[in-house]
């Protein structure tokens, strides 16, 4: 049996309560910084915040669902603006699907083609080595490792600290 086809595009607004239900889902708050108890307010409220530079909020559908979240934001620093933060969330039956690469395919092909963006962070818990895998694939690297940095599952849990830079940096097209 082969997966639905993806489709990605920006997020919405009425997109709020979809997203309130992927990230209320234990298996995908779990391996993200946010809290248990999602709900549609909070992410309307959320979504009606303008994006600003080089930000990035997608969403992947798969049979008319709403299964994935990714963006790229900002660092909100002058002497940062090279640089953006990335989330991603994956709902847990679409897992294992191409829904974490499509995400991934589209967030680096905006930074690499037209978000100025140099260089793209993220934190991933170490001990999630299905999204590690997905993030070495797409050309990040490992920095360092923050032991004790989020509270999960009643634990304290490290994290690694990731990167991806540019792999060709623009320049001045010759005229």
């Amino acid at each position: 049996m082969t997966a639905s086809p993806i489709t990605l595009r920006s997020v919405q607004l009425q997109d709020a309560a979809a997203i309130a239900t992927l990230m209320a889902d234990p298996e995908v708050f779990g391996n993200s910084l946010s809290g248990p108890y999602a709900n549609e307010e909070d992410w309307a409220k959320r979504l009606s915040t303008p994006q600003t530079g080089s930000s990035l909020r997608l969403v992947a559908i798969q049979t008319e669902q709403v299964v994935g979240l990714a963006n790229l934001h900002d660092m909100g620093r002058v002497r940062r603006s090279h640089a953006v933060g990335l989330a991603i969330a994956v709902a847990k039956h679409a897992q294992g699907q191409g829904v974490g690469t499509a995400l991934m395919r589209g967030l680096t092909d905006y930074a690499d083609q037209w978000g100025h963006i140099l260089r793209i962070e993220l934190t991933v818990f170490a001990d999630n080595a299905r999204a590690i895998a997905l993030y070495e694939r797409f050309g990040f690297e490992h920095e360092g490792r923050h032991k004790g940095y989020a509270m999960r599952n009643g634990q304290y849990s490290d994290v690694l600290c990731m990167a991806r830079w540019h792999p060709t940096p623009p320049g001045l097209h010759p005229s």
